[in-house]
Parts: structure tokens; sequence; C-alpha cells
């Protein structure tokens, strides 16, 4: 149980952990809607989504405060992040309306083919199942209650049962209170979006291990991920976990770049290090360059920026004392040195702003020094030349993203390290900051393990539906039993995969 108190503190709401008998409830209403949801054609489930979406900015103020209030998050950034999870609702319902994501493919009977006959055989993407979705701390819209993974879900046909992060809880409610008024407009069947509270690891493990869930969608930490992983792995069927849990985001710093541009980039990656308080999956935890006087002045700006940041609060203070800790871990390790931390006074459960470094043989050495340190916090790695920057990549795990920062002239002598390091991740960036990832068909997060758990499939654009369905093939069936998207004449005028050629014939 949680008590949530308002800014006076003089109210305090209480959210209970749910119990077995009400988490078996959810999961049997989800499943009774899934039977119903899953016929559901794309421009109905489009526009429950984008109701959604409308449901969600009629909450008008009331939702950002009560989201600072949770979150120390401010307001712009509340309201940008309230934004992009609009947007990636209404870009998720455009597609599913449209109806090509489904991959419909046909393949025609020839019945005269010899020494044997070619059967009708068509094939499209159905959904699985109701999808448990663990809502994230650092992210309360656009990861949470109506954030990708659900609107992913919904996309492919799946009810949602949503687990609210305890660190916010009443944002929660009150966007799951927006869900259900979408519902009820759009006559969607009950239970394709069940709201579940609990703080408690038990609660969690019930949701993945009861047998009506299908996939879990999570993002979070390392350790929460990979527990889950394992119960999906020990059930009597094992089900997909799709969970983002973040990387140290390696930055890749070439010599030429440094030369003559060492001030702006150790400004740029002040900001990227420090924004939101570190609190960003994608935030830069490692900086790698070649010893030298580029790479000093870039330093020493870096350094310069980093004592001038402000310290503000982190999400909550477990987050707070997690990142303390972390720090202080790679703080105390043999030859590690402090570079700058702020100057600027912070509170108990302040971020602390600061950089760090380490001789890249140290590093290859240690492996405590691999690990993500979620907060305000980076490791500068100095290496000798670039034989060893090649042998950081290859010691690194599996990465959400991985940046080369270069000129022409450094990339024109680094074929074989760009090679290495596309192996390690979801997007390569060139010359720019891994934080900020951008909606859209195009965009890739996730990453080789132990970055996601399944570094095929990406939590961010349309792509994301097909984390939750599979295909199924129709073989010899009349016409007019078959979906709309594989009956002859294309009725829904969607590109599909017709004997080998795509087209919407």
């Amino acid at each position: 149980m949680r008590r949530v108190f308002n800014k006076t503190e003089s109210v305090s709401i209480m959210y209970q952990d749910s119990t077995s008998t009400q988490i078996n409830e959810a999961m049997q209403r989800a499943y009774a809607a899934f039977l119903e949801y899953r016929r559901k054609s794309g421009q109905e489930k489009a526009t429950f989504i984008r109701t959604i979406a409308d449901e969600i900015e009629a909450l008008g103020e009331v939702v950002i405060e009560t989201a600072m209030r949770e979150t120390h998050l401010p307001a712009a950034r509340l309201l940008g992040e309230r934004g992009r999870t609009c947007n990636q609702l209404r870009n998720i319902a455009e597609v599913v309306a449209e109806g090509s994501w489904l991959e419909a493919t046909i393949d025609t009977a020839l019945p005269d083919r010899q020494p044997l006959p070619k059967p009708d055989i068509r094939n499209l993407l159905v959904p699985i199942g109701p999808v448990v979705v663990f809502g994230a701390s650092n992210f309360p819209f656009a990861y949470s209650t109506a954030g990708v993974d659900p609107a992913a879900a919904w996309g492919a046909g799946c009810p949602v049962v949503l687990k609210a992060h305890p660190a916010h809880p009443e944002t929660s409610e009150m966007v799951a209170g927006a869900i259900l008024k979408a519902v009820e407009k759009t006559g969607m069947p009950a239970g394709v979006f069940e709201h579940i509270h609990g703080a408690d690891f038990e609660v969690g493990k019930a949701l993945v291990m009861h047998p009506k869930t299908a996939a879990v969608g999570f993002t979070g930490s390392f350790g929460g991920g990979k527990a889950l992983f394992d119960l999906a792995n020990q059930r009597p069927v094992p089900i997909p976990v799709f969970a983002e849990m973040g990387s140290t985001n390696p930055v890749f710093l070439l010599p030429d770049a440094l030369d003559k541009e060492a001030e702006k980039y150790a400004k740029m990656y002040a900001s990227s290090i420090t924004g939101g308080m570190g609190q960003f999956c994608t935030k830069p935890g490692l900086l790698i360059g070649i010893e030298g006087a580029s790479l000093e002045t870039f330093s020493a700006i870096l350094a310069a920026e980093i004592r001038q940041i402000q310290p503000v609060a982190m999400l909550h203070p477990g987050i707070a004392k997690a990142f303390r800790t972390k720090r202080d871990d790679v703080l105390g390790q043999e030859n590690v040195t402090v570079e700058a931390e702020t100057v600027l006074s912070y509170g108990q459960d302040d971020g602390i702003p600061s950089v760090a470094s380490v001789t890249a043989a140290q590093f290859v050495q240690n492996p405590a020094l691999h690990q993500e340190v979620f907060g305000p916090f980076s490791l500068l790695i100095k290496c000798r030349d670039k034989a060893e920057m090649q042998e950081i990549v290859e010691h690194l795990e599996g990465q959400l993203t991985c940046t080369v920062i270069g000129t022409e002239a450094d990339l024109s002598e680094a074929a074989d390290l760009l090679s290495a390091i596309s192996l390690l991740c979801g997007r390569l960036l060139l010359n720019g900051v891994p934080t900020g990832v951008e909606v859209c068909a195009a965009m890739q997060h996730g990453g080789p393990f132990p970055a996601s758990t399944d570094g095929r499939f990406g939590s961010v654009g349309p792509h994301a539906i097909k984390r939750f369905v599979r295909p199924l093939a129709f073989q010899n069936f009349t016409n007019y039993l078959l979906p709309d998207e594989l009956k002859d004449g294309n009725p829904l005028g969607i590109w599909r995969m017709v004997n080998g050629q795509l087209g919407k014939a």
C-alpha cells in the first residue's frame, strides 16, 4: 500500500496493491475482451486509439500539475511528453487504419502444377492476446498508462492490463480514467483496458505468470526487466517479454572532430548528460576518446559546464538513492578520477551532475565500470590510440545507441570501427546526441541484449505493433471466409504481396 500526498500534504490518497483475486478477474476480463476486440476493423481500432488521445488532452492542466507533484519533472517537460504521447497514439492509429502493416501475403493456387498441385495460401499478422504493460517511472505519459506499449498492443488488436508505476499512481489513475472514457465512447468491449496497482514484486509476478497473459511490455532497469523475462520463461507456456532495459550509450570521440570543435561537443554533451537529471535511457554514460591536447580541451570544457549545472530532485527517492550508490561505486573503483561535479548546492533527493575518467586499460579490466549509472553522470575513457578504442568496442555489451563524433577525415579511416560499433546497438548516430527519441516509423528504440530482451523489435513508432502479433496462414479458404485484408479484389485497398509482387491489385 502506498500513500500519496498532495502539494500541501494535507490530503492523501491510498493505492492498495491489487490482490491475486483482483488480478485474476482483470486478466479474465481482458481475455474475454480479446475474443471480441481482435475482430474489430482497423478503422474501429484507430477511432478508439485516437479517442484516447483526445480524452488525455481533455484532462487539461490538472494532469500536468499532478505529474509535476509526483515526479518532480517541470511543466515544460511534461507538456512536451503529453504531446508526444498523443502524437504517437495518433501515429499508430493512422497506421492501423491504413492496414498495410498486417503484411498480407497471398500465393494463389496452381491446380495444374506437376507433379503436385499448389494450394491457395494466404497469410497476415494476427493479435496474440492480453498484453501486460508495466508503467515506467521516468516517462509518466509516454511509457506509462497510455504510452507506446499500450498503444501498440491496442493497434495489434490486444487488450492491455496496465500496472501503474508506484512512483506516479495518481497520474496513472487520471490517464486510466481518460482511457475508460474512450472505451465507453467508442463502444469497445469492457476489459480492453484494465488498471492495476502494485508496489510489491508479487503483483508483477502474478501478472506475468497468469495463464491468460500473452506478452509483457516493460521499460526500466536491467534487474526489473530480466526478472520478468526469467519468470516468463518459467511458465508452462513461455511468453515473450519485450523489455527495454537501458544502456550506457557510448560516444566515440574521433580526434579530428575534437581538434576542430572540442568546445561545441563538450557543451553539447554536458547538456545531454544532465538533461532531465540524466534520467533518460539514452543518456550518454560513456565518452571514449584518444589522449591528446584536443581530448584534454574537451574534458576541461565539459568539466567547467558540469560544475555549473543546477541539481534538481530526481523522479523519486528510490532513484536518487540508487544513483548515488552506483555513482559512489564507480568513483570508488581503483584509478577512477573525478573530473568535475556540480559546485551548486543539492538536496538529499537531487541528482549530482558529475563526470569522471579512467584509462582504457583500466576500463577493459574492470566490469564494474561497464554498468549503467542512471542519473547525471558520465565516465570519460581515455585511449592511447585507435587500437585501444577498438578494444573498448569489443568489451561492450548491447546498447540502445552508439554515437560517433567525427569529420570526413576521421570517418575515412574508421570503417572497421564503425562496422564493429554497428553490431552493438539499435541506433547508430553521427555527430549528435542520443537523448531525444523521434517518434517515427524509421526509429529503432531497442538493441541487442542487455539493452533489451529482443533486439529484433523496438518500442517506438508503428513497428512496435509487431511485438504483439503472430503470422497466421489460411489454406484453401473460400473467399467470403477470409479476413478482408486477404480477400480477392483487395476490398480495403491496402498494399499486399501477391505471388511475389507488392501492390494493391
